[in-house]
This record gives C-alpha cells, structure tokens and sequence, in this order.
C-alpha cells in the first residue's frame, strides 16, 4: 500500500522495503519467538516522487539514518506488536519526508535603526562615564 505524504507527494511501494527482526525488552517468551521490530527502508535517492531540493533537505534531517547508497533507514521495536511498529516506522518516515517539503523562509538582513545606534552609542558613554568616576581623586 502506497504511502501518502501530501496530495502531491505519494511514495510508491518499491521504494519501501520492511525487514523485520527479533526486538529486545519486554514481551516475555514472545520476544525470543516473533519478529516484531521492523526496520524500514525509503530508496530516497532513487525516489521520483521528490525534487532535488528536497531529497538535500531530507539528506540534512535524516542525519545517521541516510546510508551511503541515498536510502534511508527507520528501526523501531517500540510495542510487542509487528503492525504497531510498522505504522510507527512509516509515521516517522512521513513526518521526516513532510519537515523536507518544507522549503525554508529566506532571512532578509536587517540594517539597525539610526535610534538604536544612538541609543547604545549614549549607553556605551554613560557607562565609560560611571568607570572613569572610580579613578584616583
């Protein structure tokens, strides 16, 4: 099943890989029988369904988990449940790929005021005033 990010943005199936493994923690006999963490695999770098742009952004943000081939790689062993940890892990890996889509708000650089310059010009001299005070008589 398809995994939908916004309207716009869908990621196929064969972009997803799921592997899953025995988790460690609690869950008694279970845990030593089903595989219930997963680790999810997004093929970022070969997606058709993100820009350039993007998959920079997203390189940035996934940190650690982006691998050498441009995949990324989600681990989650969170519940005693397979299902439960796979909906967390395709969870994370919408919300990582939607902070992408965000295009960052350009910084327009700002001049100070001709006031506040004058302001703290008159601070810088009051102060100098207070310090010249504490000199020998």
């Amino acid at each position: 099943m398809p995994l939908r990010i916004t309207d716009k943005v869908l990621i196929e199936d064969w972009e997803l890989t799921e592997q899953f493994t025995r988790a460690s923690g609690p869950g008694g006999q279970n845990v030593n029988k089903v595989s219930t963490a997963v680790e999810l695999r997004f093929e970022a770098e070969r997606s058709p369904a993100l820009t350039e742009a993007v998959k920079r952004r997203l390189k940035r943000l996934a940190g650690r988990r982006w691998t050498k081939d441009g995949a990324i790689v989600i681990f989650c062993d969170e519940t005693r449940h397979q299902a439960r940890n796979r909906d967390i892990a395709r969870e994370r890996l919408s919300e990582l790929i939607g902070k992408a889509l965000v295009t960052p708000k350009r910084r327009i650089p700002t001049k100070p005021t001709r006031g506040s310059k004058e302001r703290r010009i008159k601070a810088k001299k009051e102060r100098g005033e207070v310090k010249k005070l504490r000199g020998k008589v």
